[in-house]
């Protein structure tokens, strides 16, 4: 099972307390993936869905918020032939009546005044409201990817109303959605690994945000550990790079005029890298006589240096 789909599997077992929080989540499962059909003599509320927690997490609140039973069926998808859809209608006329009316599909006469959004915005007015709904959202149109491989959390809309509305609903929870094109439908996404953590715990999937945390934390060691090793690698490269070009040098001026030719410290700091080949300058400052720091040894075979510069510049006497 993905990461995404055990997010779904613990929020279909999320029911809201207040019933107001309900018909938000209820909206927010119909502005996605509901359909108001005319059937017959009569119409009716369905709701297809290719996830199990959806249908699940559908049916219980319509129990729940408008003691409602939907007559459950399964179809086969006609483009995906191992791919089934849940089909959730409602066909209760009066029951149909009671849920257009609270989700703002319908008023009290009946009339359609359903508008382009997701939903009505008198329905996320209240925080544990606009909560509900991102859960219903999730459900229905929602993907993130394997916090492992990277940070991606989304809601698919079809069309740009949509979009800016659910970006908006997320945002007031101080998040920074945004809103890209692919193909024909308008995605909101968050990138943040520390803001999905936050939406996670907006939508009250506290087991699947722990995990989460943890994935983070164990990247977060990697990538330090590797950080770290990059950096000593780096300086080890340095290191052996600076005495192969010191030995280079020095073994010049053995070879053009003699180390005895050198002033006597140095001459000594010459035959102790010579000696040394592989000595850290702070070792290296150590065993001459007397010692010196790094800095100290550091200066001589920069001198060092500038004389074989200097001796290469003339070239051969």
């Amino acid at each position: 099972m993905s990461f995404s789909s055990r997010v779904k599997e613990e929020l279909s077992r999320q029911i809201p307390k207040g019933r107001h929080c309900q018909i938000a989540e209820i909206a927010a499962i119909l502005g996605f993936a509901g359909k108001f059909e005319a059937d017959g003599a009569g119409s009716v509320l369905r709701v297809y869905t290719e996830s199990l927690p959806l249908a699940r997490k559908y049916f219980v609140l319509m129990k729940e918020a408008f003691q409602a039973s939907c007559a459950i069926a399964v179809r086969q998808n006609v483009y995906l032939h191992k791919s089934r859809i849940f089909v959730l209608a409602l066909s209760d006329q009066e029951k149909i009546g009671k849920v257009l009316q609270a989700v703002k599909w319908r008023n009290e006469k009946n009339e359609d005044i359903r508008t382009r959004l997701l939903a009505n915005r008198m329905l996320v007015q209240n925080s544990c409201c606009r909560r509900a709904f991102i859960r219903g959202a999730f459900l229905s149109a929602g993907s993130m990817s394997d916090p492992e491989k990277s940070y991606h959390f989304e809601f698919v809309c079809d069309s740009g109303e949509k979009a800016a509305q659910m970006q908006e609903i997320v945002n007031s929870f101080e998040m920074d959605a945004k809103i890209v094109m692919r193909k024909k439908n308008y995605v909101v996404y968050l990138k943040e690994g520390s803001q999905i953590v936050d939406m996670l715990n907006i939508m009250k999937a506290h087991v699947a945000l722990m995990d989460l945390e943890n994935v983070r934390i164990l990247k977060e060691m990697r990538n330090s550990v590797n950080r770290q090793v990059n950096c000593e690698t780096a300086n080890i490269h340095k290191t052996v790079s600076a005495a192969v070009k010191q030995l280079e040098d020095i073994r010049y001026i053995q070879k053009a005029k003699g180390l005895g030719s050198l002033p006597d410290n140095l001459r000594e700091a010459a035959q102790a890298r010579l000696s040394y080949p592989q000595a850290p300058l702070k070792e290296l400052g150590a065993l001459l006589n007397p010692p010196v720091g790094k800095s100290g040894i550091n200066h001589r075979l920069r001198k060092l240096s500038e004389i074989a510069a200097e001796l290469r510049e003339k070239g051969p006497a």
